[in-house]
Order: structure tokens, then C-alpha cells, then sequence
């Protein structure tokens, strides 16, 4: 009879964005809950750190050097995960970036680097796993968007429109994979006391957003991780497409 408190046991996860918030956060509840996981990030040093605490706990963990805006280390953290952890069932794309600001007078870089990671590193990732997931006919691919996947606002455009493109190939990918048993999943969290604030270039925009989430009590990325989890632990007919989670105190989008 399964073990409810590892309802992934034999199970394999690759996690994107790892190294910190909510795909450090995904990586624990995954492991706890059973599953092998394979972290990829760029900070190969806060990888080692989450790896050796998941083994201590009694997990088995991969670590992947992943730049999620390089499609052929894409591919290869897929390979290596299926070659060193025998198989792939669950894909979370949790790197990303919120680099906030008004669009005149932007620094465009900020927009490449948002869309390259949130937009195509999603992408890449997703293009890499979900041809065997359609072979093996089972599997999840949860990726994170955003409230701002949902409603645009001034200072975030950008930020806004990577996300609604990751709502959009998550939802046309649903479409075509659906029928052969693969689920995809959008969970779309809302302020989240995480890293993301600190890499936003603009000064006032940087400001004004730590401010917001300063005003509320933010999601912890153990509460989307949680999340997480409830979406990749359903029974195999049932799919739960996206979730909408926010701070109780969030009054605006």
C-alpha cells in the first residue's frame, strides 16, 4: 500500500531555478514527499548546499549547472536527469525574473534578459521533456507564472508580458498533450517574499516594490511550493491547470 506521506516515491523531478525561493522551496517539498529530484540553477555553490542537506534528509539528488537561456544545457539537464535518475515524471520551470520598471525610457536589456529566461527558458526546458512524458504517456510540467500573467499594470509591463506568453504556450501545450496523460500546470502566485526584488535594476521601481510587499504579509515560497506539491499529487484522471495563489492581505493585482 503507498505511504501517504511520500506519495511520489519512485517518482523523478527536474526543478529549474533552484538555487533559491520558490524552486529551492519545490526542491524540499518534492524530496520530502519521495520523489529523486535534479535542481538546476547557475549558482552551483547554493546547489551543492540544498543537495547535501536533501541526502542528509535521505533524498537522492542530481545537481544540473543549468542556464535556462542556453537551450542545448536545457536539453542536456533533461538527458542527464533521465540517464542518472532513471526516468522523468515531473518538470517545474521556476527560474525567472521580475525586473520591474516603466517602459520609456527602459533599459532594454532588462526586457531580453526577462523574456529570454521567463519566456524561452520555459520553453526550452518544456521542448526538452515532453516528448518522452508523451511516450511514457504520464507525467507533469508545472510552469510559474504570475498574477501579472493575469493583469497588467503600470511599471511591470514587461514582467507582464513574459508571463501572459507562459500563460499562453502553457494553455496550447495543455490542448495538445492532455489526451495522451500528460497534465500542465500553471501556478500563478502573487507577492512572494523572495530574491526577485533585489535583482530589479531600476531604483525606484526596486523601491516602490519592496515597499508593496512590505505593506502585506507576503507568500513564503514554502506556500506556492505547497501548491505545488497538491498539483503533482492528484490522482492520474485528474488535472488541476492553474492555480491562482495570493497573499490574503494583496488587495491590488
Amino acid at each position: 500500500m503507498p505511504d501517504p506521506t511520500t506519495p511520489l516515491d519512485g517518482k523523478v523531478a527536474l526543478v529549474t531555478g533552484a538555487s533559491s525561493g520558490i524552486g529551492e522551496a519545490t526542491a524540499r517539498a518534492l524530496a520530502a514527499a519521495g520523489a529523486s529530484v535534479a535542481i538546476g540553477a547557475r549558482r552551483a555553490d547554493r546547489l551543492e548546499a540544498l543537495a547535501r542537506e536533501l541526502r542528509a534528509e535521505g533524498a537522492t539528488v542530481l545537481t544540473v549547472d543549468l542556464d535556462v537561456t542556453d537551450e542545448a544545457a536545457c536539453a542536456a539537464a533533461v538527458a542527464r536527469t533521465r540517464d542518472e535518475l532513471g526516468g522523468l515524471d515531473v518538470v517545474v520551470n521556476s527560474a525567472g525574473l521580475m525586473l520591474l520598471g516603466p517602459i520609456v525610457s527602459a533599459d532594454t536589456e532588462d526586457w531580453r534578459r526577462m523574456i529570454t529566461t521567463n519566456v524561452l527558458g520555459t520553453m526550452y526546458v518544456t521542448h526538452a521533456a515532453i516528448e518522452g512524458l508523451v511516450a511514457q504517456g504520464s507525467g507533469d510540467v508545472v510552469n510559474i507564472s504570475s498574477v501579472a500573467g493575469r493583469v497588467a499594470r503600470s511599471g511591470a509591463g514587461v514582467y507582464n508580458a513574459s508571463k501572459w506568453a507562459v500563460n499562453a504556450f502553457s494553455e496550447s501545450l495543455r490542448q495538445e498533450v492532455t489526451a495522451q496523460g500528460v497534465r500542465i500546470s500553471l501556478v500563478e502566485p502573487g507577492a512572494v517574499d523572495t530574491e526577485l526584488n533585489d535583482q530589479i535594476t531600476n531604483e525606484q521601481a526596486r523601491k516602490t516594490s519592496k515597499e508593496n510587499y512590505a505593506s502585506m504579509r507576503s507568500l513564503q515560497a514554502e506556500d506556492v511550493a505547497r501548491a505545488i506539491l497538491y498539483v503533482v499529487t492528484q490522482p492520474a484522471a485528474v488535472a488541476v491547470n492553474e492555480v491562482l495563489v495570493r497573499p490574503t492581505d494583496q488587495t491590488q493585482p
